[in-house]
């Protein structure tokens, strides 16, 4: 598998002196313009596709020597030039040309300094077309891997503090309201369920990439007799594309791809607005680590909890991404359209966001101090367990929307007297409903309320200790 690429590399401007030919150029009769040279060409960004291009080129050259089109001579000497290129653009000795377009030209222009004529035999049978589309399809496949790593990270991470406080209660939510009492480790692994969605959704969509486009052409297939299935063999995919103009033309896994990392985004956004909500002074249920906060420049006493609230930020940098893939290939015929070479700046960009923010939230994640008290007390909360009011009285038989009238009216009662539910005497519960005895101060307490909750996938802490038995297994 292709080594990944990120570093930044110098790209040589188009110059008003620049006379190299295109690869194109037999039919025109003028030298392109200098501007036109800086608005289509891709390399200041593409050339991060040097290793997949160069592996690429390497099964390609096999192929062609195999099937007797070059000869093994020749490919061993076109294979040796790509290996020296390779160890070049690593070193940063490579000289990127904006004049050569993209990755593809740079690299083959080079092949010929380096080998001479035979060099330009290995784009037989090959359109720049397909050879874009098969970088991105190997460049994929180690971003889906390593973000899928990433992910497996985080839910480690998510299950070792829902392990490390199986016993704090805090409040759960709805509206944005206190509305019943849950262990802090079933919130956490809340989050857990929403990663393991995104890793399948990950694991589904390189289905779906690792397919072999090359051999495709510019769109129609070759008259030559090439050997797709052995190139797919080399680089390790799974299966062939089937139509010549749909493997040039499709974006679709490419799409695919930033609308999982967009769901992504979204969950670390929704666990971010948790985290920034629960460290204010307001809520006070935890305290995150010097290390991922930062101060303010005018007000001393301040402690931001800038990493969160920049990850809710960056959401919205990767929905811009999807927006702009699908609005770029919702017009286009087929097949290949130039539009699609603006396919590469969000692709590489979501990767990028969601990796980096992958990796700092499980950092931030192992340095949260939890306050149990301050979580404990919020779960006191007067009516917090009104639900658990109204199931005492359906045990005592009483139907659930009848229950539900008088639980609601023992909350106005007890906010005339100032007291919550368990503050109330048994005298005002009877006036209510003569099926209220003494034991309702258990059924209402707060740890008799969670300890009750073991309906599969209940916050019940014999079902959190069980799926922690369960996840410790399996990871």
């Amino acid at each position: 598998m292709a080594t990944k690429a990120k570093k930044k590399v110098n790209v040589k401007t188009a110059t008003k002196a620049a006379t190299k030919a295109k690869p194109w150029g037999g039919r025109f009769t003028e030298a392109t313009s200098e501007l036109v040279e800086e608005y289509t060409a891709s390399i200041p960004y593409d050339w991060r596709l040097y290793p997949y291009d160069v592996a690429g080129s390497m099964a390609h050259a096999m192929m062609l020597a195999k099937t007797g089109i070059i000869t093994k001579s020749e490919s061993s000497r076109i294979i040796r030039g790509l290996e020296g290129i390779l160890k070049e653009i690593a070193s940063g000795s490579f000289s990127f040309s904006i004049e050569l377009e993209d990755i593809h030209m740079n690299i083959e222009s080079r092949l010929i300094e380096k080998i001479g004529p035979v060099g330009g035999k290995l784009h037989t049978a090959r359109s720049r077309n397909d050879q874009v589309a098969l970088d991105i399809r190997m460049y994929l496949r180690d971003e889906i891997a390593a973000i899928h790593d990433l992910l497996g990270s985080l839910q480690k991470t998510l299950v070792a503090l829902a392990n490390k406080h199986q016993e704090v209660v805090l409040p759960g939510y709805t509206h944005l309201q206190r509305a019943q009492p849950v262990l802090l480790g079933h919130h956490l692994l809340a989050y857990y369920e929403m990663l393991e969605r995104d890793q399948d959704r990950l694991e589904d969509c390189f289905r779906r990439v690792n397919v072999m486009p090359l051999g495709a052409g510019a769109l129609a297939g070759t008259v030559l007799p090439i050997d797709r299935k052995f190139v797919a063999r080399q680089l390790g995919f799974g299966s062939v594309s089937e139509n010549s103009m749909d493997a040039v033309s499709d974006r679709d896994f490419a799409i695919e791809f930033v609308s999982a990392c967009a769901l992504i985004m979204m969950h670390l956004s929704r666990l971010s607005e948790e985290l920034v909500i629960w460290s204010s002074s307001e809520f006070g249920f935890i305290t995150l680590s010097d290390a991922f906060t930062t101060g303010s420049s005018i007000m001393p006493q301040k402690k931001n909890p800038d990493v969160a609230e920049l990850t809710r930020g960056k959401t919205g940098r990767v929905y811009g991404s999807l927006v702009s893939l699908l609005t770029l290939m919702k017009g286009l015929p087929l097949a290949y359209n130039r539009d699609m070479q603006e396919d590469k700046e969000p692709l590489f960009d979501t990767a990028d966001t969601v990796s980096l923010a992958l990796s700092v939230v499980t950092e931030m994640l192992k340095g949260v101090t939890v306050h149990k008290k301050a979580m404990q007390k919020a779960a006191e909360d007067g009516f917090i367990t009104a639900t658990d009011l109204a199931d005492y009285l359906v045990r005592k038989n009483v139907p659930f929307r009848r229950a539900h009238e008088v639980v609601g009216r023992a909350v106005l009662r007890a906010t005339e007297l100032g007291c919550g539910l368990g503050d109330m005497t048994l005298a005002e519960y009877r006036k209510l409903s003569p099926q209220i005895d003494n034991d309702v101060y258990d059924a209402i307490s707060v740890k008799s309320s969670v300890n009750r909750r073991t309906s599969y996938g209940g916050t019940a802490p014999v079902n959190l200790k069980k799926r922690l038995q369960t996840l410790k297994k399996m990871r």
